[in-house]
């Protein structure tokens, strides 16, 4: 099962370049889990129904100016009782000041008081949007994730069966690499996944009999990428003569990872079969069946068509 996830503010604080204009004595130790930010117009007037003291709060243009009205009793007032919930910290916006009563209310409370240059809905969108990546729920799995025709594509099979291999040859004819070995994914929606590798493999290759080769170094940057929305699985296995394979395509396969269901084709291989290949073809007709061709169903709806034509000829045709 996936852990929960945080992020530190001290991260968040890096990753956007946030000036600290105070610094709490639990800075480091803060982190963030919930991926939302509030904006606490309504707790400065004295709303606190629904209050979240979860999220990071922010200060802008619309807060800035409500609070000017206010006498400093009042301020002190409203600061005082909105930074006793002890949430993350406070972010002001458009490099306004801050009012001198927030400051004296956060340090009384031990909060961190952030602030930015950029517009408040604009740093608003950004900070949801790392803390959706950063906080989403993750496993990860064992196997292969490869850009194939733009498709996100997660080759899963034995240890050996030779998913790399596979791999190395679909670089070889133009594709992507994002992980090879171990695949982290993430869930980003409720219906999207997305990959990528651990820091320490990516890049990475193993091959049995020749060790590990940097692709970005052996075949160029653009032969790799971080990260790929998961479009679909390929399930490799070793060719079984008592197994019934689907010849046809019309019973689709699924595979659920996080709750998120993801087609899957089952390869069965066989010495001399050509891997890369078959995967490049699936890719493509997974991207097909997306845009609502079916060429299984097709197929059959016209091999049906011609015994129905053949039956009402009474069997000349």
């Amino acid at each position: 099962m996936p852990n929960t996830q945080s992020v530190s503010l001290q991260a968040l604080v890096q990753a956007f370049h946030f000036e600290v204009i105070f610094e709490a004595t639990d800075y480091a130790k803060v982190r963030l889990t919930v991926e939302d930010v509030a904006r606490p117009g309504l707790q400065l007037a004295g709303y606190y129904e629904h209050f979240e003291p979860m999220r990071l709060q922010m200060i802008g243009n619309v807060e800035n100016s409500y609070i000017r009205k206010l006498s400093p009793e009042e301020r002190a007032t409203a600061f005082d009782r909105l930074f006793s919930y002890k949430f993350p910290a406070i972010l002001i916006a458009r490099n306004l000041e801050p009012d001198p009563q927030c400051l004296a209310m956060a340090k009384k409370h031990n909060v961190t008081v952030l602030r930015t240059s950029q517009p408040t809905s604009a740093i608003a969108s950004e900070l949801i949007m790392y803390l959706k990546s950063e906080l989403a729920p993750r496993i990860t799995r064992h196997g292969v994730l490869m850009e194939i025709y733009g498709e996100g594509v997660l080759l899963i099979g034995d240890s050996g069966i030779g998913k790399s291999e596979a791999a190395v040859e679909l670089i070889k004819r133009g594709h992507r690499l994002i992980a090879d070995d171990a695949v982290e994914i993430r869930r980003v929606s409720a219906t999207g996944l997305e990959g990528t590798a651990p820091p320490m493999i990516r890049n990475y290759i193993e091959l049995r009999g020749i060790g590990i080769i940097n692709v970005a170094q052996l075949f160029g940057m653009g032969a790799v990428r971080e990260k790929k929305t998961i479009d679909m699985v390929a399930n490799i296995v070793s060719w079984d003569n008592r197994a019934v394979y689907d010849r046809l395509g019309l019973n689709d396969q699924y595979m659920e990872i996080l709750g998120v269901k993801l087609p899957m084709n089952t390869i069965p291989i066989t010495p001399g079969r050509n891997l890369a290949v078959i995967l490049e073809v699936a890719a493509m007709n997974n991207r097909q069946r997306k845009m609502g061709y079916n060429a299984a169903r097709e197929f059959t709806e016209q091999v049906n068509s011609r015994f129905d034509g053949n039956r009402k000829n009474g069997g000349r045709g």
